[in-house]
């Protein structure tokens, strides 16, 4: 009976194959096409932007540029959904190589922290710890240059600061030691002795742009091998054309980038033990932001011997490479960084930790309300996630400590952007939008409370995203004609 039974239900499909062919054919080719002018306007529009100024002379061209930027993104991740899956992924990759080859076109423009990178380079090919001195200490002075210490001119550009004593310099917080975990250090010690000579900001720029990519090639790589291959390009996309990645990874070349690399590697191609705590412990000491993803990365798991494994993993592997730098500097390998916690980008007036409690809460009960939400998110995510996708848990505990409190550097969502790819919600964008005009408008409309306004706005989204894939909205649109759910 099986014999006839196959053929039997196939052949309405495959009478109606032929005709259908050409239009399916048709479709597709006007959705490349589309596709293909929507990531051409993006990387024009990328470039532009970044040639247009910086922060503090023109925020709001900056703006304008973002603006542009990610409505193009927007339009182009809905129009490649509708391109088959291998001329999506020449897409995927194509765009993902071109935003980055614009971002390159001009030195950081809102972020001074890659100068303090190339220092931190600097001084350790010398062979002394960058946790040892700060920029400005004369035991450095040997080390100087006219790049990141200007000798000439008024010393007003962007960028450019005072130490104490009245020395010109590019880098931030001249006056402190480092804040950055040793495997960023690593990274920032490695581009250093790759580059040619006197080549300034471009390197780590081009390192920025090969671990963006890097991120791309292993999204497509995991999604295609543990989610829904069809969906693997678009889910990509997100990361790969996402203006976040082309103006923060790239243009500004944070070191967050090699963070979530490997916490894409951590959760998309290891199980649940040592192999994974490792890579999530070495995200960790990149920067500290990736401890988030641990809950996430315990998805359901309920062996003790399992849970330990991961757990004692990450902390051996933040432990080991703690331990070059620990020899040399003592127990002043942390550098600044307890200093910086304390700050964390957070200016008296308008912008404030917890900016959206704090609209529900007295200032005393904001931080304690928000460790108590973290907290029970992280239990939550551990007793309840899903094991088969880790990341699903790792953006939610992620998304909800931005949510929470309320940055004011557009670069620590750069995690929720390589997450969000990874599991196609979509709606967690906002939370990165949100940090983008927070950062760039606040010049614009003093006294605004614009914190509030962003980060609420993005908690609306994301609400309403929840709401859209719940169990009715679901069968409610899979009841409309031509309805479809979210991604």
């Amino acid at each position: 009976m099986s014999d006839t039974a196959v053929p039997h239900q196939q052949s309405p499909q495959r009478l109606s194959s032929p005709a259908a062919a050409p239009m399916n054919r048709t479709t597709a080719r006007i959705s490349t096409l589309v596709t293909a002018i929507l990531l051409a306007a993006l990387t024009a529009v990328v470039f532009d932007t970044v040639r247009a100024g910086d922060n503090q002379s023109n925020p709001g061209r900056l703006l304008a540029g973002y603006a542009v930027a990610w409505t193009l993104f927007a339009a182009a991740t809905w129009a490649v959904r509708k391109v088959p899956a291998r001329a999506a992924t020449a897409l995927v990759l194509a765009g993902a190589a071109a935003m980055a080859l614009a971002a390159l076109a001009a030195p950081p423009r809102t972020s001074n922290d890659m100068y303090r990178y190339a220092w931190d380079g600097r001084v350790q090919a010398a062979g002394i710890s960058p946790y040892a001195h700060p920029p400005a200490a004369p035991e450095l002075a040997k080390l100087r240059d006219d790049w990141l210490f200007p000798t000439k001119g008024s010393c007003q550009g962007w960028g450019l600061t005072h130490t104490d004593s009245g020395r010109c310099v590019r880098i931030n917080r001249p006056t402190v030691p480092t804040i950055y975990p040793p495997v960023a250090e690593s990274w920032f010690f490695t581009v250093h002795l790759l580059s040619p000579p006197d080549s300034r900001h471009k390197p780590l720029q081009v390192g920025g742009a090969v671990l963006a990519f890097g991120t791309t090639l292993a999204l497509l790589t995991v999604l295609r091998r543990r989610g829904d291959p069809r969906r693997a390009p678009a889910r990509a996309a997100l990361w790969g054309w996402c203006p976040a990645v082309a103006f923060e990874a790239v243009n500004n070349a944070h070191v967050d980038t090699l963070g979530v690399l490997l916490t894409v590697l951590a959760l998309g191609t290891a199980t649940a033990g040592a192999r994974r705590g490792a890579l999530l412990g070495a995200a960790i000491a990149v920067k500290l932001l990736p401890v988030l993803a641990l809950p996430g990365a315990l998805s359901g798991q309920r062996s003790p011997a399992r849970v330990l494994r991961t757990v004692s993993a990450a902390v051996a592997m933040v432990a080991l490479a703690y331990l070059p730098y620990l020899a040399a500097s003592g127990t002043d390998v942390l550098g600044y960084l307890p200093g910086y916690l304390q700050e964390e980008g957070y200016e008296p007036g308008d912008v404030r930790r917890f900016a959206l409690l704090r609209l529900l809460l007295p200032d005393a009960a904001a931080e304690v309300t928000a460790v108590v939400l973290l907290a029970l998110t992280a239990l939550y995510v551990w007793w309840r996630g899903d094991p088969a996708r880790p990341w699903r848990g790792a953006l939610l505990l992620t998304g909800t400590a931005l949510l929470l409190v309320s940055p004011s550097y557009p670069w620590y969502s750069l995690l929720v952007v390589g997450l969000v790819a990874l599991d196609g919600r979509w709606e967690w964008l906002t939370v990165s939008l949100a940090g983008t005009v927070l950062y760039l408008g606040g010049r614009l409309l003093p006294g605004f409370p614009l914190q509030a306004w962003a980060y609420g706005t993005a908690a609306v989204c994301v609400a309403l995203g929840a709401c859209l894939r719940a169990a009715p909205a679901r069968r409610l649109l899979d009841r409309r004609p031509g309805g479809s759910r979210p991604a």
